[in-house]
């Protein structure tokens, strides 16, 4: 029972303050809103160069098919290869596009798929790379098009790229999305409850009281679990709307996933909060976990690329499992099964978390 009314305690609270309970509704949308289209590696207005020996009547129409990708632009057609690089090595295209001579002729006699050439300047290895990929994956859905179904393919296989056939960006980064705001909301804001309390000095008033430190720390922690979970549906419904992108998998899971790492986070807030003596303590050493938790966690970068030492430290990063978790659920559709090493880490830490947090708060008289 005390447990309860110090609960509602924390909610009309968190209700009077006019900052709060605008920035819980705006915030969500805002990140939703603003990171996929912000924080993305889509690399867009590539300029490439073609070389067509063929002059038929399906040279021309890949052509066409290149240009109307909205990742790629026709910038030049070139009489020949060595034109062609001279517009690369001047840095008027990023790729040169090489249809053989023969190329219809490959279709019509059924020799299969000719091969096209394709140079991409790699001085700048992302736009490289990512042109190559465009150009291929063009090319590829193209023969596919053009070629009977009774002769078989002589060239490289197309590429399928699978849970997100268009390589949109936005479907990538809206799982993240669900992360900053835990640890944004969630972390920080419990970071500064209790420091704040101490600094004004309303935290005298719980100490003389026969409040439980199990109980008042739980009454710390539920209330912003609460407001994590429907921050992220939140998040959810304005991703459904601006792009369309909706969970694979299972909502309750991701839910319950949801709710396990806001507890661990608030916890860490917690006991950021009990050891802080101000609040600029307290927001500084949480801006730095949030810092660590980022760029360790494989959100923007994937952990493999990460030195060997830096991989090794993941391990105990609980944001890293967390993304993995919400990224395989709303993109692949995962179930709790395939993910139970994940769930079994967070559960852990937030454990050990929830520990920390209670013992760490000591009542003073």
């Amino acid at each position: 029972m005390i447990l309860f009314h110090l609960i509602k305690k924390e909610l009309r609270q968190m209700v009077r303050n006019r900052v709060l309970p605008l920035l819980f509704v705006l915030v969500p949308a805002g990140l939703a809103n603003m990171i996929p289209r912000l924080a993305t590696q889509e690399v867009k207005g590539l300029r490439f160069a073609v070389v067509d020996n063929d002059h038929s009547t399906l040279s021309r129409r890949l052509v066409h098919k290149l240009d109307a990708s909205v990742y790629i632009d026709l910038a030049y057609v070139a009489s020949s290869y060595r034109d062609a690089m001279a517009q690369v090595n001047a840095g008027a295209v990023d790729a040169v596009v090489e249809i053989p001579d023969g190329y219809e002729k490959g279709f019509v006699v059924g020799d299969g798929t000719p091969i096209v050439q394709v140079s991409a300047n790699s001085v700048n290895g992302t736009k490289g790379t990512m042109a190559s990929m465009y150009v291929t994956q063009v090319v590829s859905d193209y023969a596919d098009e053009t070629l009977p179904p009774t002769i078989g393919r002589t060239g490289p296989p197309a590429l399928r790229f699978l849970f997100n056939p268009r390589l949109d960006y936005k479907v990538f980064m809206i799982p993240a999305v669900f992360a900053m705001l835990m640890i944004l909301f969630v972390g920080f804001l419990p970071a500064l409850n209790i420091v704040s309390e101490k600094e004004k000095g309303t935290i005298e008033q719980v100490n003389v009281s026969p409040i439980s430190r199990f109980d008042f720390t739980l009454s710390k922690i539920v209330p912003y679990v609460i407001i994590g979970v429907l921050m992220v549906l939140e998040a959810m419904v304005v991703a459904h709307g601006l792009y369309g992108i909706t969970c694979a998998g299972s909502v309750p899971l991701l839910v319950a996933a949801t709710l396990l790492f806001s507890m661990l986070i608030a916890s860490l807030g917690l006991v950021i909060s009990n050891y802080a003596s101000t609040l600029q303590q307290a927001a500084l050493t949480m801006w730095f976990f949030l810092m660590v938790f980022l760029l360790m966690s494989g959100m923007l970068t994937p952990i493999a690329s990460m030195p060997e030492w830096a991989q090794w430290l993941t391990v105990v990063n609980p944001m890293r499992y967390f993304i993995d978790i919400m990224r395989s659920i709303y993109i692949k559709g995962a179930t709790a099964s395939q993910l139970m090493p994940q769930f079994l880490a967070i559960a852990l830490m937030t454990a050990g978390g929830w520990a920390w947090a209670i013992l760490s708060y000591r009542k003073s008289s």
